[in-house]
């Protein structure tokens, strides 16, 4: 297989674009750096191509490896020919490959083999000729003390048709699509109702649904259901048809007397060997669409999380809300420093309340706090009460975010944490997580586990390690796009720098700490592990702001600055320049002026590369989440039953998943909003319309105090 054309094929690329991008994968050039900095090789291919292409790289070439695998194995059994050969190296598909493997594939001992080790399997063969004669006859030649009769010599043989039919690829290609088509997928209740006391299950006590059509969540579900002992699933067709067709396809001579032995033997086969192997075949490609969609909607929601803008210039009070053990206050200044912290018993059992306010009223008045941010754990409800009561005493612009806390128990326990607050309880830790991932939403969940974040669906029924891999590498592309400040950026947050290994961003740190501030990019190459090859990949990621080289708090790679200088001396400026704001403006102007083809031209340089150094000469420090809309910040708290149908209220999305939206409108409970009502046009997904951090307008259609739920609805009459 040319893997580069099939690659260009698929993908609808050049097949120079792909095999410049895979030379540079394999020369052990990151993604980030190959989207970003290496235009001119790839066309211009951005990250989600690049990413798709090296994934179906991964693929291909372990198709191949496991072709020359499989046809090893044939060989060693002497029963490799040409064409198998043939058919093995034309497969387009490891489902395909290893069909073609089944009949050769070793086997514990099976009544087939049971029966060939008597001696039958001529006896089997003749019998698949389906020539003219009496099969019982033929039988009498092959009795012996093992086979007493010629009623045993045909049972024996009919159990080695059954495995070599069910053996063969076009049979089980043909029975795989026709279950498929028209399988029909059902759940049951294993256990009785009063075990089983699961909710999220019961709509699936009784359930079937067409194989075909079944959405990639519910998959999810019958699997959880199946996997705990609540549910028993299987996937049912019609069998008579099923076996005609494959009638159809092995009897080639129905008049002949060998008919209904094969006949029987497709029977017997169907139901003991094929149909069991087939029904795991479909699920297990079921389960593989579906957790590839379930990964995908978690990387998505993510993103967008990450991706969130950072609240700057506030100084913030952090609160983890509990019950008992009190809520834990802190307050951080504008860079997330940690200025105090208390902790608070304003709830059941203690119901110290004047006390609470007036120790947040002294923290709010003492650290000139503007925001309030409470975790959405245990009593947050109740705290969140706490903080309205505050901020109308306050009679100040004081405004208060209810966010999901999810991972900040997982933070607060682990090494970073212990750290960087080593004093601190494990409870308390976790405010502080809470107060600056509304600051730095980026920088600070970093720190945490990604499927810890809690932005997804079935997180912990997928593949675990696709999860991860998925999910770091979003991590590492938000990191990437946004750029990190060298100089205060934490060793989490380096660790995701194109590049650096999570060894290298602590031997950044450390070198940081012994050596005082980085003043250039190029002081990276003195650091303990960081060769050439990282500098390359990392640089152009890094910023610092006020340093030495004013490019390096830029998108331009160091490689570039001799192309960025004689950009700014074309329009009359120096790097220096770029620091000053009334000539930073200047400079703006004139950089609109140049025409980067033109440019690109006179300087010898790909144009791309100048496009994109011109964009970044006139944004210097430029962080691309602060031109997205904040977030919604609340002065006073509802409650479930104040809502009414109709109501429009102002909300923030929390999650996105397959069936919808939840939304937080400052009820205590996020309420959905299914995905026939996120629009009046068709939605093919709720993420088409949605991410999560939007602020959207919603109508109230239901509200359920009884039940905590709430209906919601985007199409806003």
């Amino acid at each position: 297989m040319d893997i580069i054309k099939k690659l260009a094929q698929e993908l609808s690329l050049r097949e120079h674009q792909v095999q410049q991008t895979v030379t540079l994968l394999d020369q052990g050039n990151t993604i980030p750096f190959i989207a970003r900095y290496r235009k001119e090789a790839t066309g211009e291919l951005d990250e989600v191509q690049i990413r798709a292409l090296s994934e179906r790289l991964a693929y291909l070439r372990g198709l191949e490896s496991r072709k020359a695998e499989v046809l090893r194995l044939i060989g060693e059994q002497g029963k490799l020919t040409a064409e198998i050969e043939q058919a093995v190296r034309g497969a387009s598909s490891l489902q395909e490959v290893e069909d073609l493997y089944q009949p050769f594939r070793p086997k514990r001992k099976t009544r087939a083999s049971a029966a060939k080790e008597k001696g039958l399997e001529p006896l089997a063969e003749q019998i698949l000729k389906q020539e003219k004669g009496d099969p019982a006859s033929w039988a009498g030649a092959f009795l012996s003390e093992e086979v007493p009769s010629p009623e045993e010599a045909l049972s024996g043989a009919q159990d080695i048709i059954a495995e070599y039919l069910t053996d063969l690829p076009e049979i089980r290609q043909l029975v795989r699509k026709y279950t498929y088509e028209t399988g029909i997928i059902s759940a049951s209740l294993a256990v009785s109702p009063e075990e089983a006391n699961a909710k999220e299950f019961q709509m699936y006590w009784d359930y079937a649904e067409e194989v075909r059509k079944i959405p990639p969540h519910r998959i999810l579900a019958l699997n959880r259901g199946e996997r705990l002992g609540v549910l028993q699933v299987k996937i049912a067709v019609d069998e008579q048809k099923a076996l005609a067709k494959l009638s159809q396809k092995a009897i080639t001579n129905p008049h002949s007397p060998s008919a209904p032995i094969i006949e029987a033997a497709l029977a017997d086969g169907y139901k003991r060997l094929l149909a069991p192997s087939i029904e795991r075949d479909i699920r297990r490609g079921l389960t593989e669409t579906a957790e590839a969609q379930a990964i995908e909607i978690f990387a998505t929601n993510l993103r967008s999380l990450l991706m969130q803008p950072p609240v700057r210039c506030q100084n913030v009070l952090g609160i983890d809300p509990a019950f008992r053990t009190g809520c834990k206050v802190v307050a951080v200044d504008q860079y997330g420093v940690l200025l105090d912290y208390t902790t608070i018993y304003p709830h059941e059992p203690h119901k110290r309340r004047a006390e609470a306010l007036n120790a947040l009223s002294r923290m709010v008045e003492q650290y000139k706090i503007s925001l309030i941010v409470i975790g959405n754990g245990t009593a947050s409800r109740e705290t969140e009460q706490l903080v309205a009561e505050l901020i109308k005493s306050q009679g100040k612009s004081l405004r208060y975010l209810v966010i999901n806390e999810a991972g900040a128990s997982v933070y607060s326990a682990s090494e970073v944490a212990r750290e960087e607050f080593p004093q601190l309880d494990v409870a308390m830790r976790g405010a502080v997580s809470i107060a600056r991932r509304v600051q730095d939403p980026l920088a600070e969940l970093v720190k945490i586990d990604p499927k810890s974040i809690g932005v997804g669906q079935y997180q912990h029924d997928v593949n675990q390690k696709e999860l991860s891999r998925t999910l770091d590498a979003v991590v590492e592309s938000c990191v990437n796009y946004v750029g990190v400040e060298l100089n205060s950026a934490s060793q989490a947050l380096l660790g995701y720098v194109a590049g650096l290994s999570k060894s290298v961003a602590n031997q950044i740190v450390e070198h940081r700490v012994a050596n005082g501030p980085f003043r250039r990019r190029s002081e990276l190459k003195k650091v303990k592990g960081l060769g050439p090859k990282t500098f390359e990949q990392a640089a152009g990621f890094l910023r610092i702001a006020g340093g030495e080289e004013p490019l390096d708090n830029t998108a331009v790679h160091p490689e570039s600055y001799d192309t960025a200088r004689e950009i700014l001396v074309q329009i009359g400026f120096q790097p220096q320049d770029m620091a000053i704001p009334d000539r930073l403006k200047e400079i703006r102007s004139g950089l609109k002026a140049l025409d980067p083809a033109q440019t690109a031209r006179a300087l010898g340089a790909g144009e791309p590369t100048v496009r994109d150094i011109i964009a970044a000469l006139g944004q210097p420090g430029r962080d691309p989440r602060d031109e997205l809309p904040p977030p919604h910040f609340r002065a006073d708290v509802l409650k479930i039953e104040d809502l009414q149908p109709g109501m429009i209220l102002t909300g923030t999305v929390q999650n996105v998943v397959d069936f919808g939206a939840f939304v937080d409108i400052g009820v205590g409970k996020s309420g959905l909003v299914h995905i026939s009502e996120l629009s009046t046009e068709y939605v093919r997904h709720p993420t088409d319309v949605v991410q999560v951090g939007d602020v959207v307008s919603v109508q109230v259609l239901k509200a359920d105090p009884e039940l905590g739920r709430i209906s919601l609805t985007m199409k806003i009459s």
